[in-house]
């Protein structure tokens, strides 16, 4: 039995508790907060976990084996490095710190106190993802052209992090598993639209190895809740649709053929489109933070690092966010990674 203590009971705090409290092997015995209310609506629906305002009781109890930490952004780096010195395991929710020097330090440190550290980077545990991924490695989509996503909404707002630290993790952290790399170069706009010092919209190119192209748009100012992602390869395309219960994933069986036939007025050949059936796989669904947890427990029984939310994989999405930062404050300029 792995006991748990979780440091952060605001919006990602109290599912993380009712995960490990669900889990077989696992038992949430302790949480932190600053806030008193947040503290007794928790002990309200746990009455036998253990509750406080000061974390560091957390880190310091011998009942605690593992931490997760749901704190504001700018927390993270501190935390972590306080629970691995502390000899916790530890899922830190997204992103892992604010710089690449802050992520490695925490791999380093992880690495030295033999302690697993894991980001939470959830959709790598989503069974729609899961299928595309494999989708992707048999080849049926053939060379991938391009790939955008979407994560859009009204709200909800955030004070510490802007929408592109806030949303952007997810689908960077997705692209990066479902291509098994990272991007080359990236391009960055983005707005403050609601007048405020963090911008609320942005739109993100990034370049991945291959001459594969990514687009990525999140926002916390539109009219829809829109989660979805789309590729585009030579033999077949896909849409994934996070909000789509009944049917997350669909393989449309459209390509781009050239004719036989050569014009010489213009020189080049006529490009036809072909288009067959539209393909609904059935995908088991369940939920990814769950399936996010199970895995985690599963690294700490067995001593291992977690293989595609490991630091490294946290590094590599903070080093993409903080080009994409960078060239949003320098209007757009194409920043190498």
């Amino acid at each position: 039995m792995i006991r748990v203590g979780i440091i952060g009971c605001g919006y990602w705090g109290p599912n993380h508790i009712r995960v490990f409290s669900q889990l077989p092997d696992s038992q949430s015995v302790m949480c932190a907060d600053p806030d008193e209310k947040r503290l007794k609506h928790i002990q309200g629906l746990y009455p036998a976990i253990k509750t406080t305002k000061d974390y560091q009781e957390l880190l310091k109890a011998k009942e605690v084996d593992a931490v997760v930490i749901s704190v504001p952004t700018n927390l993270h780096f501190k935390i972590t490095k306080e629970a691995l010195l502390a000899g916790k395991h530890v899922l830190c929710e997204k992103p892992l710190a604010l710089t690449p020097k802050e992520c490695a330090q925490l791999k380093t440190l992880a690495a030295k106190q033999k302690r697993v550290l894991m980001v939470g980077h959830v959709f790598v545990f989503n069974a729609g993802i899961s299928w595309v991924k494999k989708f992707i490695e048999s080849g049926e989509l053939g060379r991938i052209h391009y790939a955008y996503s979407t994560r859009i909404n009204l709200g909800p707002f955030r004070y510490d992090v802007n929408a592109l630290w806030d949303l952007a993790p997810h689908d960077i952290s997705i692209f990066n598993y479902l291509f098994n790399a990272k991007p080359l170069s990236v391009i960055g706009h983005g707005q403050k639209v609601l007048g405020t010092s963090l911008e609320d919209l942005a739109f993100a190119h990034l370049q991945y190895p291959d001459n594969l192209l990514v687009n990525i748009h999140v926002s916390w100012l539109d009219p829809k809740k829109v989660r979805q992602i789309t590729i585009v390869g030579d033999k077949k395309m896909l849409v994934w649709d996070d909000l789509d219960s009944a049917g997350p994933v669909k393989v449309y069986d459209k390509h781009v053929e050239k004719t036989s036939t050569y014009y010489a007025t213009y020189g080049e050949f006529q490009l036809l489109s072909q288009e067959g059936n539209t393909m609904i796989p059935k995908i088991d669904l369940a939920e990814p933070l769950k399936a996010q947890g199970s895995y985690f427990l599963e690294c700490v029984k067995k001593d291992q690092q977690p293989i595609n939310a490991d630091a490294q994989k946290g590094m590599d999405v903070v080093e993409t966010l903080c080009g994409i930062q960078e060239s949003i404050n320098k209007d757009g300029k194409r920043i190498k990674l």
